[in-house]
């Protein structure tokens, strides 16, 4: 468990199994900001050593990988009880059906979107350990599995998706976090309002919380929740 500057978070350990370097560097940094420990690996062969070395919560795996391949890397992540998600450029139907079948949790073509890859994980990770059954920022504490907010041991009435927005945040403490991105994470692909809706949301929580200063807007991009160390 890592405390830093009031935000909570369960370190989890994630396996990338990548031979771009550039696109490794991209999920180690972006993974590291989201609060995990990672791993990377530029081949399979690397991959099956390092999965072997040490415990790993996830694996994101290219398929097109030296050495061994994204498929034949699957059954040395199952053995090890590795849950895994490939990122690969191939995007036709038999190389996801494949993968699929063989068993991996979800299947993500490049380019990806980092935070649609974070929540994918979450998911992942959420179906193989317990959820998170609270969240702490400062002074701030959620409950979700009763849906409740405190702020000094009190209680803050908040609108359905006031919590989860602030909910989206403390859980990506420190990235940016677009309007766009806000919108499909919290009100889904489904809503066909105006991205100033994040912006009367954002108002509301700073108001309520006290996240004046915390919750910055990054300009022409969107909002963060600051991180001190």
């Amino acid at each position: 468990m890592l405390y830093c500057s009031g935000v909570k978070v369960v370190k989890k350990r994630i396996l990338i199994a990548e031979d771009d370097e550039a696109i490794s560097r991209l999920l180690d940094s972006n993974l590291h900001v989201a609060g995990y420990e990672t791993v990377c690996a530029l081949d399979g062969q690397q991959a099956v050593d390092a999965v072997q070395a040490q415990h790993f919560d996830l694996a994101l795996c290219d398929i097109m990988l030296p050495e061994l391949d994204g498929f034949e890397l699957l059954p040395h992540m199952r053995s090890r009880g590795v849950p895994v998600i490939y990122v690969s450029a191939r995007a036709d139907v038999q190389s996801r059906v494949q993968g699929l079948r063989l068993g991996a949790e979800d299947y993500l073509v490049k380019p990806f979107d980092i935070l649609e890859l974070l929540v994918r994980m979450e998911k992942v990770l959420a179906r193989s350990a317990p959820e998170e059954r609270s969240l702490s920022y400062r002074d701030i504490t959620v409950d979700t599995d009763s849906h409740t907010v405190t702020r000094s041991g009190e209680s803050v009435a908040l609108k359905p998706m006031e919590y989860e927005l602030l909910c989206t945040f403390m859980r990506h403490p420190g990235m940016v976090l677009t309007r766009e991105k806000l919108l499909r994470q919290v009100w889904g692909d489904e809503y066909i309002g105006e991205t100033r809706t994040v912006d009367v949301h954002v108002a509301a929580l700073r108001k309520k919380l006290g996240l004046n200063e915390q919750l910055t807007t990054v300009y022409k991009l969107g909002y963060r929740l600051e991180v001190v160390p």
